[in-house]
């Protein structure tokens, strides 16, 4: 396919065909011993990030050939020939590599395009709970399927269409990292329980906390602390097409692929827009 001709709804149901192969690799992995290495920046990683990371790449290179591609696993490609990229994929082939060791279930595979800066698709796909999150942020087009609906009888099943909630000050439900918390983010959930008293924490390993959001399951999910652009794209692009956002703290969406790091600033991704949250999170903001 080439740039020029692009359907992206045909693209986005190829996409979702490639992360479910991306996590059968992932399984077969999970399903057996496996060994731990240690990256350069001493973040774990393993055969099924690599494995799903080949499934990927050579996928898209096929379905897309014009189109370059930006993986957690090969995310060598200096800045000053990705910063003319106008249109790439972003792909996270194991998200929550921690929590795949910890065999918690917790992880998933993120496959997200971005153009002129911003998220436009999105997949990911949770292999232990066999669920496929997709949005398609142009047409709001945010949906759930289970593997076994979106290859059986997906001419007689109604996805699950997702919709984030109305934020209720007296029932919060705040999201955080399972693996990755940090001080200062105690000490704001501790700020945020001063000042709504009803507020609820609930931990969730990988991008599941975005698609959380986006299915009304939760209202907030602040990030203080180090994330990079493939670890949320995909999410965030599902969280906007279902009506929430990712906001910096300008209060600003978040951006991609502006700066030689691919590290996120700060974020906070919320299920209701419509809040005040800049006057209303002021320990975030």
């Amino acid at each position: 396919m080439k740039v020029s001709d692009i359907d992206y709804s045909f693209l986005l149901e190829e996409i979702v065909s490639i992360a479910i192969s991306a996590s059968d690799e992932i399984m077969s992995v999970y399903a057996a011993d496996f060994a731990v290495r240690s990256k350069q920046d001493r973040s774990p990683v393993t055969d099924a990030d690599t494995r799903a990371n080949t499934v990927i790449l050579q996928s898209l290179e096929r379905l897309t050939p014009d189109i370059p591609i930006l993986s957690e696993e090969s995310a060598t490609i200096d800045y000053s020939v990705r910063r003319c990229w106008n249109r790439y994929w972003l792909v996270d082939p194991l998200d929550g590599t921690r929590e795949f060791i910890k065999r918690n279930g917790e992880f998933t595979v993120n496959i997200a395009l971005i153009e002129s800066h911003q998220v436009t698709l999105g997949v990911v796909v949770a292999p232990v709970q066999k669920l496929v999150y997709l949005g398609h942020v142009a047409k709001g087009r945010a949906e759930k399927w289970s593997f076994r609906d979106w290859f059986g009888t997906r001419g007689r099943i109604i996805p699950a269409t997702l919709r984030p909630r109305s934020l209720n000050e007296q029932n919060i439900v705040l999201l955080t990292s399972r693996s990755h918390v940090g001080v200062a983010l105690e000490k704001a959930i501790s700020n945020y329980k001063g000042v709504y008293p009803g507020v609820q924490t609930m931990e969730v390993g990988s991008s599941l906390k975005l698609c959380l959001l986006a299915d009304g399951q939760a209202d907030l999910y602040p990030k203080l602390g180090k994330t990079s652009e493939w670890d949320i794209a995909a999410g965030q692009a599902i969280l906007q097409a279902a009506g929430g956002v990712v906001l910096n703290q300008d209060c600003c969406p978040l951006r991609y692929n502006t700066k030689p790091s691919l590290l996120n600033p700060n974020f906070i991704a919320v299920s209701d827009p419509k809040y005040d949250w800049r006057n209303n999170a002021p320990y975030f903001f």
